[in-house]
């Protein structure tokens, strides 16, 4: 008799990793490369904006990744790695054609029933603009059924940009206001210089419609939420992703932890509103 085929159930995506082929690799920056990767099952990863896998390699253990494709690009899904450590270092090297282990998705991403039919105000410092790009392009794919659509996007010097290719499709697209700094600007660096905030203050966003949705460093979210304030942004119209804090995925190693919070289960996207009192989320 044929052997059975076997699903995969929701209990076995949170425990073991399911093969994923590395379809495309492209060095982004010094420290940044892009994946793009397929389920050996063939099967879409099934996540939104937000979310993020656990990625593993045999013998070097497993790191969590945030996904930064929308998940309305079906087919395949999108991860840009920054080269820090044993797991992310060995993932660089892996040439095209290569397997990895996927866990997950895992977390709660970003609310887009809920935004639909606001003005969404995106922030995103560094690496910061991995995950936004995915909710940037989800929100793109379905341009009509939001309101107006702000990116703002900053890195320390023009080397570190990512998504050049893709700047110029979100700079071209109908209905999208698209700024870009640096901290530094170099000889050939025609755009301004400064930090993100600098982009906030010529900007004159209606707080009652618009929400704010902002992911970067840790030191970025002081003075772009200081900014935000200026503009009489209510605390619950401001979003961020505390993705940085994550290391199981499952709530069980602690690591993520913030008081009565797990970020990998309760986040990693919140309203400033509910992480304000605790200080140590940033």
């Amino acid at each position: 008799m044929p052997a059975e085929k076997h699903a995969c159930t929701c209990t076995e995506k949170l425990y073991v990793p399911r093969p994923a082929k590395i379809v495309r690799a492209e060095q982004l920056t010094a420290k940044e490369k892009f994946f793009e990767l397929q389920l050996a099952d063939g099967s879409d990863l099934g996540h939104q904006p937000g979310q993020f896998v656990e990625v593993s390699i045999f013998g070097c253990g497993e790191a969590p990744i945030s996904v930064s494709s929308s998940p309305t690009r079906k087919g395949s899904f999108d991860l840009c790695v920054r080269s820090v450590g044993s797991l992310t270092s060995a993932m660089h090297k892996l040439p095209q054609g290569a397997t990895v282990g996927i866990r997950g998705p895992f977390g709660k991403g970003f609310d887009t029933a809920f935004l639909k039919g606001k003005d969404i105000l995106f922030i995103g410092g560094g690496i910061g603009i991995v995950p936004l790009r995915s909710l940037i392009n989800y929100v793109i794919d379905r341009r009509s059924d939001y309101g107006k659509v702000t990116i703002l996007y900053g890195a320390r010097n023009p080397s570190e940009l990512l998504f050049r290719d893709e700047i110029k499709a979100w700079q071209a697209a109908p209905g999208v206001d698209f700024r870009v700094t640096v901290d530094r600007g170099d000889e050939s660096w025609k755009g301004n210089t400064g930090v993100i905030t600098t982009l906030i203050t010529g900007l004159s966003p209606d707080p009652n419609s618009t929400y704010a949705v902002v992911v970067g460093p840790p030191i970025m979210y002081k003075f772009v939420l200081l900014s935000l304030k200026s503009k009489q942004f209510r605390d619950d119209h401001v979003i961020v992703s505390l993705e940085r804090r994550m290391k199981c995925g499952v709530g069980k190693c602690g690591h993520c932890q913030i008081n009565s919070l797990y970020v990998c289960q309760d986040g990693p996207v919140f309203t400033y509103a509910q992480i304000k009192d605790f200080p140590e989320a940033f």
